[in-house]
């Protein structure tokens, strides 16, 4: 089995620790079974994702000493690929249009019993979509497509895992294989799940794909083997593998590595409004001295926790973003 792995950020921001702490797991885990790690730009987001942020992606990693083969695939130019499986899962009827608005959908929790307090929400933490417009008549869905407003095709979560699992003969398992040592030998079968999502967004009316359809589609068109991420994305999995199999592509092996962050616990984020790494150039830090800092299995740092930079690492940055 070829193994391919690779590193594939979103050009709206800046490459901060996290990151190349990712793309250093990725590319060892290539390396060492004599793999390739591929380099791809996620940027589906039309709206933030900004040319100079490629630019500063590829003269990052090659500062920091990760180098990939030619081209680079980015998804801004298959949006014609993401159209054609959103289409076929249309056909499924597994997908549904749904036009309510982020205040909409908040006014009817609050006046749900208990409130936000009590609803549900989804493995990262946001409140579980209530399903308005999943089972609406077909005459009342046709009108409003007739209108033109503004929607979003969503997932219907059971619908679509009952299909996978009866085209299936039984239930979905992807498989997890991550350790420190990044060995192969811990593989486990994790069961999929996504009930507790609810019914994630798949693509808008302006952007045919989202995040989770365009990441299937990709690791399998690359021939992806062995996806290494962050352990945030690990909840995601179980929609991801519902997608392949209601698609009919391969799902890899995953291996969804520990987060790294500042000493109080933070992880480092684009959102959160966490600086370049290579804001530690300025403070004379070589790439030689950062990666040695980094926690195992990249570098040598001694982690205060499985999610925390080494002491020294951490109060160098937060020097820099003060």
């Amino acid at each position: 089995m070829e193994i391919i792995t690779r590193f594939a950020p979103s050009p709206n921001g800046r490459l901060h620790l996290g990151h190349v702490f990712s793309a250093y797991i990725a590319a060892q885990f290539a390396r060492a079974r004599n793999g390739i790690c591929l380099l791809r730009i996620e940027d589906i987001d039309i709206g933030r994702a900004r040319e100079e942020h490629v630019d500063a992606i590829s003269s990052d990693l090659s500062w920091i000493g990760l180098s990939y083969a030619a081209p680079v695939l980015r998804q801004s130019t298959r949006f014609a690929v993401y159209q054609t499986h959103l289409n076929r899962l249309r056909e499924l009827g597994v997908l549904y249009p749904c036009w309510a608005t982020r205040s909409e959908i908040r006014q009817h929790i609050e006046a749900a019993p208990g409130g936000l307090k009590a609803w549900p929400r989804d493995p990262d933490g946001a409140l579980v979509y209530p399903g308005l417009y999943r089972d609406i008549s077909l005459s009342k869905r046709q009108a409003m497509m007739w209108e033109g407003r503004d929607y979003a095709w969503r997932l219907d979560i059971k619908k679509a895992q009952a299909m996978a699992e009866a085209d299936n003969g039984g239930p979905l398992f992807f498989t997890e294989c991550y350790s420190e040592d990044l060995s192969l030998e811990q593989k486990k079968q994790i069961q999929v799940d996504a009930h507790k999502f609810g019914d994630v967004v798949i693509a808008r009316k302006d952007v045919p794909t989202s995040y989770h359809l365009s990441v299937v589609i990709d690791d399998a068109f690359q021939k992806i083997s062995h996806v290494t991420r962050g352990a945030d994305l690990l909840a995601a999995t179980h929609i991801q593998r519902i997608l392949q199999a209601l698609l009919e592509i391969p799902a890899p092996v995953y291996a969804h590595h520990p987060l790294i962050g500042h000493l109080d616990g933070r992880r480092f984020s684009k959102t959160a409004g966490d600086t370049g790494f290579r804001e530690l150039e300025a403070l004379g830090w070589s790439p030689d001295r950062i990666i040695e800092h980094l926690p195992r299995p990249v570098g040598l740092g001694d982690a205060v926790s499985r999610d925390t930079l080494s002491k020294q690492l951490s109060e160098a940055l937060t020097d820099v973003m003060s």
